[in-house]
């Protein structure tokens, strides 16, 4: 391996990654479209500090104490999206310095372990995880209890042994308040400590206690939300449990030729990572250390595969166990280091740096809303949530996640009649409709000919901006004449 200046203290070490965080994911910096996904989230956390319950008053399916996350960024300067992305960033380092600990007690040696770190922050942008995705800041949580569990070999007293669990599966019922699929990892971390504390000569009602106190630990976060809920009375309550637990159950797939291209997709971005770890897997000797290891890879592998639609941020939460198990092999082989960042720069450079961000689309569309909506609620029916924010204009709906009334796989799961819910926003004849062309997924064959009927009749097109690889569209209400916005941007019909 290369002679390399690798540093070496623990402060040192820390510094190091979030200075690579930063560099990795400035390019992104102040973009409010990196992902549909955050920038909805960072509207809901802004919407909560004025009042708004999330599944009553907006509606999404993530847990609340990913809300909660970014309704505490709101309170940072600015408008969020710059606030967003730093604290992100942030959490980011904190885990990969965590992946740097848990491949030094597997053994890597100083270089392997921080190639490990920085490869955490490099393929998290690679599986569009350069902003806020919500495994950007649960991982923190999974890994550091993985990295308690990594403990149990050298632990030999049960007292000791039940206090690292307590420890490990409160961190997971953490994740778990930021979505529900760490709770297949949180249970592997409770069944390896329950293993280890029988070893250490515990009692059966000994285990059975701690059991139970790890379970409550596990589930106290989310009992806390589902309790504030319950006791502002039934109603509330119903939408709580019907978003968090019933809706994903109603949410068509897609087909099995889109699923196995997502699929491929990302075992093509993993395979460096996976062959590192499956050259750690085969040598020898296997210690205890690795095989916890390679459960919580299971474990993690498991909750990736639960969902099935496998987006490739669905893959997220498998980088911090992989690019641990790839610290012995990024050390024992001289060339996997420079071989592993040889594949990752080149996909960086491709996926990432050559793409446009959009932000200065985004922001203009925002401005042409704002500047024509007046005291009014404009309808964004496909597009991007986060122009509410920007805008700062109300929501004509609760479901204001754009693929939740607009697109065929939520039709019927979100627990609303969604051709009605249209209906009645558009008898409310909001002054702007924004619309995407073409679209993210399958149009709901429902809803959308209602938009269109709408926009053909009494809506003209103001203004269009690319958007992805297609453009977003604003249109203005007939009746009403559109507003110039402020100097510097172009009300445009071309791309």
């Amino acid at each position: 391996m290369p002679k390399l200046a690798i540093p070496r203290t623990p402060l040192a070490i820390a510094a190091s990654l979030v200075i690579a965080a930063l560099l990795i994911r400035m390019r992104d910096f102040g973009n409010p479209v990196i992902h549909v996904d955050e920038q909805f989230y960072l509207l809901v956390g802004d919407r909560m500090l004025h009042g708004a319950l999330p599944y009553v008053d907006i509606w999404d399916r993530k847990p609340v104490g990913l809300f909660l996350i970014f309704a505490a960024i709101r309170f940072l300067p600015g408008d969020g999206i710059l606030a967003y992305q730093i604290v992100a960033s942030l959490f980011a380092a904190a885990t990969a310095w965590l992946v740097h600990r848990g491949a030094a007690r597997l053994g890597a040696r100083s270089g392997g372990a921080f190639a490990a770190a920085l490869a955490y922050l490099l393929w998290l942008s690679l599986l569009s995880g350069r902003g806020g995705q919500s495994p950007v800041f649960y991982n923190l949580f999974v890994t550091a209890a993985a990295i308690l569990t990594l403990r149990l070999p050298t632990l030999s007293r049960p007292r000791a042994i039940a206090l690292n669990g307590a420890a490990a599966c409160l961190l997971a019922g953490l994740a778990i308040q930021t979505k529900y699929t760490p709770a297949v990892e949180g249970a592997f971390f409770g069944l390896a400590h329950l293993l280890y504390l029988r070893r250490a000569g515990a009692s059966v009602v000994t285990c059975a206690l701690s059991a139970t106190l790890w379970i409550l630990l596990a589930i106290a976060p989310t009992a806390l939300v589902a309790f504030d809920y319950w006791r502002r009375g039934p109603v509330v309550f119903d939408a709580f449990w019907f978003s968090n637990f019933a809706s994903i159950t109603l949410r068509k797939g897609y087909s099995a030729a889109k699923i196995a291209g997502r699929l491929a997709g990302n075992i093509g971005i993993l395979l460096p990572l996976l062959a590192c770890t499956i050259l750690t897997a085969r040598a020898h000797p296997r210690s205890p250390q690795k095989t916890l290891m390679l459960g919580w890879l299971a474990a993690a592998l498991v909750a990736f595969a639960a969902i099935g639609a496998f987006f490739d941020h669905y893959a997220l939460p498998l980088l911090a166990p992989l690019t641990i198990l790839s610290a012995p092999a990024l050390t024992r082989h001289r060339m996997a280091i420079p071989a592993i960042f040889s594949i990752g720069l080149s996909v960086f450079v491709a996926k990432v740096l050559i793409w446009p961000t959009d932000a200065a689309g985004a922001r203009a569309v925002a401005r042409v809303v704002k500047a024509n909506s007046g005291q009014e609620c404009p309808y964004v029916f496909a597009g991007d949530s986060i122009t509410y924010l920007l805008a700062d204009t109300c929501l004509p709906t609760p479901y204001v996640f754009p693929s939740t009334l607009a697109y065929e796989p939520e039709r019927g799961a979100s627990g609303v009649d969604e051709v009605m819910e249209v209906r009645r926003i558009l008898a409310n004849r909001p002054p702007v409709i924004v619309t995407i062309d073409p679209p993210m997924a399958e149009w709901n064959r429902q809803t959308f000919p209602l938009v269109q009927s709408a926009l053909s009749r009494s809506y003209y097109p103001i203004f269009r901006t690319a958007r992805d690889r297609g453009h977003v569209i604003v249109y203005l209400r007939n009746d009403r004449v559109r507003r110039s916005i402020s100097a510097g941007a172009e009300l445009t019909l071309s791309r």
